[in-house]
């Protein structure tokens, strides 16, 4: 494990709520919406995209919606500057409201037309396997995509060519873009479901990164042909109470007032400073 990995898991709280910050920063900057999104989601990518993906690893986002959660992780990484980054939804930027491949290593592939990113995601991990590479494909996917039957297809593909070196990862916070996923389609991320197509299928708390990277290195040494979905149960808006599980913030971009609250709570839930300072 490299330094950077045993200070993330040393300080996990903490880079946790500083990635918070910085994604708070984006949206206010861009007066842009889908903040929900991105803080749910972000201690998944700490676990899976700045702790456990090598070189040769594959990182998709596919719910690109919260591309301001990649950017900062690849922003946290050196990948993305502190100036590529004040850029972010400024006409002609590299860093859109949605990725867009071609400037960074860290993005291989447009993502945000949902139920794109576990079919790539899947022939990733085939075309490693044909190659006889050891490698991995990681897909982060909303619960409401997997909606899509493009995402059911890839999933029955991965069973049918046994790719255990296939990962999706599911943000499973229970709302998407016109209502919570029981009223819309259903709970279409249902573990149950998902084991019973023959995934290998586990849930966890999808804001616990020892939890998230514990779980990483116990499927990767699990080689049976199975494919692997992660149930990862989270809430939008994770970190902000006034975000928290309430549908408008997949939408809502903060007024001045909504993002100083946001901040001062972040700060103090994650102990960036102290309460009452």
């Amino acid at each position: 494990m490299s330094h950077v990995s045993d200070y993330i898991l040393a300080n996990s709280q903490q880079v946790s709520g500083e990635l918070r910050l910085k994604i708070l920063s984006l949206y206010n900057q861009a007066h842009a919406g889908h903040i929900g999104c991105s803080l749910s989601c972000i201690d998944l990518m700490i676990g899976v995209m700045l702790l456990n993906k090598r070189p040769d690893d594959t990182f998709i986002l596919s719910k690109g919606h919260a591309a301001a959660s990649l950017y900062a992780c690849l922003n946290y990484l050196g990948e993305i500057s502190d100036e590529q980054l004040a850029t972010y939804y400024l006409d002609g930027t590299s860093l859109p409201a949605h990725p867009a491949p071609g400037q960074y290593a860290g993005i291989p592939f447009a993502t945000g037309s949902l139920g794109h990113g576990l079919p790539i995601a899947t022939g990733i991990a085939h075309a490693a396997k044909l190659r006889r590479e050891d490698s991995y494909a990681f897909a982060l996917l909303s619960d409401g995509e997997t909606n899509e039957g493009t995402t059911w297809e890839a999933a029955h593909f991965a069973i049918q060519h046994k790719l255990d070196n296939l990962f999706m990862y599911v943000d499973k916070n229970g709302l998407q873009g016109f209502g919570t996923t029981s009223e819309v389609l259903g709970d279409t991320a249902d573990a149950a479901k998902w084991q019973a197509i023959g995934f290998e299928t586990i849930e966890i708390d999808g804001h616990s990164i020892a939890e998230i990277n514990e779980t990483l290195h116990t499927l990767k040494n699990r080689k049976n042909g199975l494919p692997k979905a992660i149930i990862a149960h989270t809430v939008k808006g994770k970190g902000v109470s006034y975000m928290e599980n309430k549908l408008e913030w997949h939408y809502l971009p903060m007024n001045p007032e909504q993002y100083e609250m946001a901040q001062k709570e972040i700060q103090e839930r994650y102990t960036l400073i102290p309460a009452n300072a």
